[in-house]
């Protein structure tokens, strides 16, 4: 279960660390993305309670959950491109299954924030639930799934959301294009652009 505290989900990465990342050559690599590379190979029910902001890998994490309850204040945003970056996650795979390509490319490639009620709407988010419900929901729903049959549960579960080597597959694409543009012209105008808090000139010529 993934659940945010203090009325935040996910704050969203560290651009400090990517510009770091930029200047070393290194790529998306480590931590971060052994933990994408997971989400999809878990065998278990996952349930995320969502309040405040999910910016970023907080968004892209919920198409990999099976049940997602959010506060009326979540609000789900991934900048990826604003920053001359991509989606990860496998939600260029993912999104599109799950919302449509039209909702898709508003949230991933637009950037347009998705309130509690779209999310809903765009079948990323059950239910929308008071904050002060949130937690208490979500494990609710955690023992419903505990009661049953584990191994029908699982079987089921995996029957559902399909190969998950398909969506590592697309995860690693993801992963080495991310690492590539890390480096990029416009990475790197969208990086000084976010420190300075001005409009990045992604068309201006170096």
């Amino acid at each position: 279960m993934f659940i945010g505290s203090g009325g935040m989900f996910t704050a969203g990465s560290d651009i400090a660390d990517f510009i770091e990342r930029a200047k070393g050559g290194s790529s998306l690599g480590g931590p971060v993305l052994d933990f994408i590379r997971y989400l999809p190979q878990i065998r278990k029910p996952v349930i995320a309670a969502v309040d405040g902001l999910a910016i970023g890998v907080g968004t892209t994490m919920l198409l990999h959950c099976d049940l997602v309850y959010a506060s009326p204040t979540a609000s789900l945003r991934t900048p990826f491109l604003d920053l001359g970056l991509l989606p990860e996650a496998g939600s260029s795979l993912l999104a599109p299954l799950r919302m449509g390509y039209a909702r898709a490319f508003e949230l991933l490639v637009l950037g347009e924030a998705f309130s509690a009620e779209r999310a809903r709407e765009a079948g990323i988010v059950n239910a929308i639930v008071p904050a002060a419900e949130l937690e208490a929901t979500a494990l609710k729903a955690a023992a419903r799934l505990a009661a049953k049959a584990p191994e029908v549960l699982s079987v089921s579960r995996r029957l559902m959301r399909g190969d998950p080597a398909a969506i590592v597959a697309r995860i690693d694409e993801e992963a080495r294009i991310f690492g590539s543009r890390l480096s990029s012209p416009e990475a790197r105008e969208a990086f000084a652009a976010f420190m300075e808090k001005r409009v990045p000139e992604f068309g201006k010529k170096e």
